[in-house]
């Protein structure tokens, strides 16, 4: 529209127009003209609209992909463990082993599909009075440690799947004929429970995204902050994680390649390459296709399969790293080859030339980029006072200080703003200020930030995903008093217990009232909540519990019990407890005091 507009707001004269002559007559073709002032803010209108425009399709993109996880979530909770739990009750297998494997992905699934979800839909419908995210996703902040929780379980739940695959026909039924559903996309139950771990790196890129093209006065910057802050220290934690899910990707698709014959999907397995070979026959010489995968522990050596939409190799044999031997080998009729040696068989096999030059390629990268740098690098004197030559970043395939590889999700490259070398994460975690850039703070690497500052850069502890710094909620606090606290086989220990009002779904767990710094913290929405008293429990105890997490908690009497399980009971189902009466509130401080006391 505002291009429309200034374009109407020109007359179109016969001065205005180029007239060329053809032999039948002329041909007239315009030519606008538009004033300096006129250009300028069409300008202004042009850039407006696109900058709201990314915003939009950032919320917009941010929308669709809650909207598709939350139906893998559904589909992992309500069918696949829904399915398997109705069959375990049966007795044919342990109800435990689903639990295990599924961990806590009822509460992931609650609180994606009835909280955010559902927000998200709300604001994208009234986008054009309220365009903002930050306030939404903060919301999200306080439940990270549900994935922490999954993230930990993942290696255990992937080996429960495996062994009970192989050991139960019936579980192995149940998941194949769900599998074999058009709601699963073809792929297996692992590669969607690969879901979860994934998902928060990917509202930490949404976030960065958006905050890059969000004005720096608007108000809704602030809120977009400090969610990224807390979901990018999540990210950080889940890091490990992630890279042993791309490697567990990795070998779920091997498996199908090999007709999911082969033993391959094993968190001790680690993936490191794959590609075509020629094997030479021992008789004649002759060479023959074939395929390797190489692992941290053996080498598949595979014949190509020629169907359709089956598998593509067949394994003819596993040699283990253990005691293999690589040997180079002179043949006139076939250059580069090599002998592998293992205790299961010797193969004589030949690269083909154009993986030769790749390999070639890659190993010569890093000492070119080097060579580059020694030839036009910044002087250890002119370093942060004379803006550096860059280093492509597909002139390297690795850190050029740690050595360590690149990659697209967990390994990235950055650019040290000091030397111009391309660097990881790891190496560029440190922020000086520049000279040559108005002594602005800029990212370096570590060599960099030691000659500039003269001092080594310390390696940090990472803090927690949910530490809290100032504990002081009591103020602002819906519920707040001591408990006894039990978890698991632990001794009973007394903890200061307080449910905030801006975290109304989390209850903190101190040691004592003045404390900075919180134990722990537990997310309460989707827990179940038992107020029976077992035999060896304390009087006035009640419990949480959440798939093989169990809190139990015991007051000083009944009546401070039930007033704790009337806001703990509200809090479970995602609705915000309202805070006890003066009376009760008037009574939980008296109390207070003489446990203080």
């Amino acid at each position: 529209m505002c291009f429309g507009r200034c374009i109407s707001s020109h007359v179109l004269s016969r001065s205005h127009l180029s007239c060329c002559e053809e032999e039948q007559g002329h041909v007239y073709v315009p030519r606008l003209h538009f004033s300096k002032s006129s250009h300028s803010q069409l300008k202004y209108h042009l850039f407006q609209e696109t900058k709201e425009q990314k915003l939009y399709k950032i919320a917009t993109e941010l929308l669709m992909t809650e909207r598709a996880y939350v139906n893998r979530l559904k589909l992992l909770d309500e069918v696949f463990c829904g399915n398997l739990m109705e069959e375990a009750l049966k007795g044919t297998f342990p109800v435990d082993v689903v639990k295990n494997i599924f961990s806590n992905i009822s509460s992931i699934n609650t609180f994606h599909s009835q909280f955010l979800l559902p927000d998200l839909e709300k604001r994208m419908g009234e986008w054009e009075s309220t365009p903002r995210l930050g306030d939404i996703l903060q919301k999200l902040t306080p439940f990270l440690k549900m994935y922490a929780e999954y993230i930990k379980n993942f290696d255990k739940a992937m080996d429960l799947l495996k062994q009970w695959t192989d050991r139960s026909p019936q579980f192995k039924a149940i998941i194949h004929e769900i599998q074999s559903q058009e709601a699963c996309g073809c792929l297996t139950l692992q590669h969607h429970m690969l879901e979860p771990v994934q998902r928060v790196p990917r509202y930490e890129m949404l976030l960065k995204d958006y905050l890059k093209k969000l004005p720096q006065e608007d108000p809704d910057r602030r809120d977009a902050e400090k969610s990224l802050d807390i979901i990018a220290m999540a990210a950080t934690h889940s890091n490990s994680a992630i890279r042993k899910s791309e490697n567990l990707k990795k070998l779920l698709e091997i498996y199908e390649m090999l007709g999911e014959e082969e033993d391959i999907v094993n968190a001790a397995n680690e993936f490191i390459k794959e590609g075509h070979i020629l094997k030479l026959a021992a008789r004649n010489t002759s060479a023959m296709e074939r395929y390797l995968f190489l692992f941290n522990n053996m080498l598949l050596y595979c014949v190509p399969k020629f169907s359709l939409g089956g598998p593509k190799y067949t394994v003819r044999t596993r040699i283990g790293i253990d005691g293999m031997k690589v040997l180079g080998t002179t043949n006139e009729d076939y250059p580069h080859t090599f002998q592998v040696s293992g205790k299961e068989r010797t193969l004589e096999l030949q690269a083909f030339k154009e993986t030769i030059e790749i390999f070639h390629q890659k190993n010569e990268t890093f000492k070119l980029a080097s060579k580059d740098v020694e030839e036009v690098s910044v002087s250890t004197a002119e370093l942060g006072k004379r803006a550096p030559r860059w280093i492509r970043d597909n002139e390297v395939t690795m850190c050029m200080k740690c050595k360590e590889p690149f990659n697209a999700l967990t390994r990235r490259r950055h650019h040290c703003r000091a030397c111009g070398y391309v660097v990881c994460w790891k190496c560029s975690d440190n922020k000086v200020a520049l000279e040559y850039d108005n002594n602005k703070m800029n990212k370096v690497c570590k060599d960099c930030y030691s000659i500039l500052t003269g001092e080594e850069k310390a390696e940090g502890k990472k803090k927690g995903i949910l530490e809290i710094e100032a504990a002081q909620f009591c103020g602002s606090s819906i519920m707040c008093g001591f408990l006894q606290h039990c978890e698991k086989n632990k001794p009973w220990g007394k903890v200061w217990c307080v449910i905030p009002e801006k975290e109304a779904l989390v209850l903190y767990l101190y040691g004592a009232p003045q404390d900075v710094k919180a134990q722990s913290s537990i997310p309460l929405l989707g827990y179940s909540v038992e107020d029976s008293v077992r035999a060896a429990d304390p009087p006035a105890s009640f419990r949480l519990s959440q798939s093989k997490s169990v809190h139990s908690f015991a007051a000083e009497s009944d009546e401070l019990k039930q007033r704790w399980l009337r806001v703990i009971r509200v809090a479970v189902t995602g609705e915000v407890p309202e805070r006890p009466q003066p009376s009760d509130a008037t009574d939980s401080a008296h109390e207070t005091s003489s446990d203080s006391a």
